[in-house]
């Protein structure tokens, strides 16, 4: 596509269009998935507690993320007279701008990805760890209590569970060999007989549980939302936003969500590969593969979120420093071993 787009348009601007166009492919459509599970998200949690959930606007509903954006669009944007303007107004633009670009290495195909860069994951890695800024900077420039006290929360919480999803990381880029995440796909491939995926590999399984639950504490999900816990925070560092910027942290939060559950999918149960290594498979395109396994993490967060009482803090800080941090360390261990015995021959 780059290259026809160079021939007719010449070098630099063909480039340019071209890469504006792959960027919008993949934005617009997210934006409509954001909303879409927002009320898939409404209509689990209803389902679970045996209630209908969304069912007016639209045919069962479906239009209501719609309506609630249209009114959140519609409202005033509030800047409390003591916040720091600049910095008020910056934060949710933050939180949703990294919930894009993260997407930018996601492969939806062999070759369907904005940028096949060799060090995909990294990437990945730098833009989740960023994506607390967001955070940290509307608690601050609130200049509220409630607001900052979330702040510092969501400050602990990321470097919490940022260093075992670190080591975690380590163990799948050993295994594989690469940081590229189309590499890490196609190591994927037959891995565990005709079964595509590491997490099926019961060396990879307990990694692939500690990243599942990390992502959820990373994206402050429940039981991990101690970021906005309402009976003690009122709602967190959002407590003083209003119409779009309110909608942004929104979005974002969404954003990050659906990215977590695709980094689930593709670092550990084969992306957009088939979960079983059988050619007919391969037919059905790998977007809808991807997107399946998506929906399928998706709705193990929100199962999560309607049954799971919320941590208190210390039992959250106790799960991320006394469990997952030592259990991820040792299998780093673990996994370099294997790989020096069995791949590079270390006894031999």
């Amino acid at each position: 596509m780059t290259a026809w787009f160079q021939e007719y348009f010449g070098y630099g601007f063909g480039w340019f269009l071209a890469t504006l166009i792959l960027i919008l492919i993949i934005a617009l459509p997210l934006m409509l998935a954001v909303a879409m599970i927002i009320y898939a998200d409404r209509k689990i949690w209803a389902a679970i507690a045996l209630r209908r959930g969304p069912n007016v606007v639209g045919p069962w509903g479906v239009l209501q993320s719609f309506a609630d954006g249209l009114k959140v669009f519609l409202k005033e944007t509030i800047v409390p007279s003591a916040a720091n303007r600049g910095l008020f107004l910056l934060a949710p633009i933050i939180t949703f701008t990294l919930a894009l670009v993260a997407w930018a290495v996601i492969p939806f195909g062999p070759k369907a990805v904005l940028s096949n860069i060799n060090v995909g994951l990294l990437y990945l890695l730098a833009i989740s760890s960023m994506g607390v800024y967001g955070i940290i900077i509307a608690g601050w420039a609130s200049n509220s209590k409630y607001p900052f006290y979330s702040a510092l929360r969501a400050a602990a919480q990321m470097v919490s569970y940022e260093v075992s999803i670190g080591f975690v990381l380590i163990t799948v880029v050993m295994w594989a060999g690469s940081f590229n995440l189309g590499v890490i796909i196609d190591k994927q491939i037959g891995h565990v007989w005709i079964l595509n995926g590491f997490g099926f590999n019961p060396l990879f399984l307990p990694m692939a549980v500690i990243f599942l639950i990390s992502s959820m504490a990373e994206t402050a999900r429940a039981p991990f939302d101690l970021t906005e816990a309402e009976s003690e925070l009122v709602a967190g560092f959002q407590t003083e936003y209003s119409s779009m910027a309110f909608a942004l942290f929104w979005l974002g939060e969404y954003g990050n969500v659906l990215l977590m559950c695709a980094l689930n999918a593709t670092l550990f149960w084969g992306g957009w590969t088939p979960l079983v290594d059988w050619w007919p498979l391969y037919y059905i395109p790998g977007w809808i593969w991807l997107f399946g396994k998506i929906f399928l993490f998706f709705f193990i967060f929100s199962w999560v979120k309607a049954t799971v009482p919320r941590f208190r803090y210390d039992q959250l800080m106790r799960l991320g420093w006394k469990v997952f941090l030592p259990i991820s360390l040792v299998w780093v261990c673990l996994v370099s071993g294997i790989l020096m015995v069995y791949r590079y021959g270390a006894l031999s």
